[in-house]
């Protein structure tokens, strides 16, 4: 075990028991793709992924830039396909092989079981902040006036000043935007969680707070999977490491 294993086996022990339901199920994960620019030269940036995630856990892809774990997080919410392997997650009680779903059950899955929390917003110009966040829990058949409630609490909460809620993001800082992303995306409870980065731009107090949040969404029995650089928002929120490497251009 790595010195930075045994740091976050330390501070964020486990949750997880032997009675722990698995969530996602990585077989034999591939992904390639193929350099047209290049003369047909293929680049191989996932092989033989082999990975089980838990209810109650937080599991922190590690490894140098160029490994491959964005590619990854979106192997799994189906923005890319792969190349070879499996995708299964739990949706409905059932197991579902994302490699090989349809666009609707795609869809399904992503508005009820899988979220997703990228370091980028990307939202639909002139929309106030405060929709951006509420639109998940109106999906879900929350009223208007409840959701911006709810909304309003965790941009709150987030430390995103009222005075910006009424306002586009478009304008804010790299931080405020980040932190609104962050708001949607944890608004709703789901059973999987992916984040790729989402506290880069953030500062010492504001990383605190989504720490606080995430480690609330595992008590509820979330099963999380993310990327963090920042070695003690890593250590902080991390059950264990998953250890990444680049590959070789075929």
């Amino acid at each position: 075990m790595t010195a930075s294993a045994m740091t976050a086996s330390a501070i964020a022990a486990p949750l997880v028991t032997a009675f722990a339901s698995p969530m996602l199920e990585l077989r034999g994960l591939g992904k390639s793709f193929e350099l047209h620019h290049q003369h047909g030269a293929r680049l191989d940036v996932l092989d033989d992924v082999e990975l089980t995630l838990h209810a109650g856990e937080c599991v922190v892809l590690s490894g140098p830039s160029g490994a491959g774990k964005s590619s990854l997080l979106r192997v799994i919410y189906a923005n890319y396909r792969p190349s070879r392997g499996a995708v299964r997650v739990r949706h409905d009680g059932d197991w579902l092989d994302l490699a090989e779903a349809t666009p609707h059950q795609v869809l399904e899955v992503r508005r009820r079981t899988l979220g997703y929390v990228s370091q980028f917003l990307r939202v639909i110009p002139r929309v106030p902040a405060l929709d951006i966040v509420a639109e998940p829990l109106i999906e879900a058949g929350l009223s208007l006036p409840e959701a911006r409630q709810r909304a309003g609490a965790l941009l709150h909460r987030l430390n995103v000043p009222e005075r910006l809620w009424r306002l586009p993001p478009g304008t804010f800082s790299g931080g405020e935007q980040q932190r609104v992303n962050i708001a949607r995306g944890l608004i709703v409870s789901r059973p999987l969680l992916l984040l790729d980065e989402p506290t880069a731009s953030l500062d010492a107090d504001n990383r605190s707070v989504v720490a606080e949040l995430l480690e609330e969404a595992r008590e509820a029995g979330s099963a999380v999977l993310g990327i963090f650089h920042d070695e003690d928002m890593r250590d902080r929120v991390a059950t264990r490491l998953f250890p990444m490497h680049p590959l070789q251009i075929a």
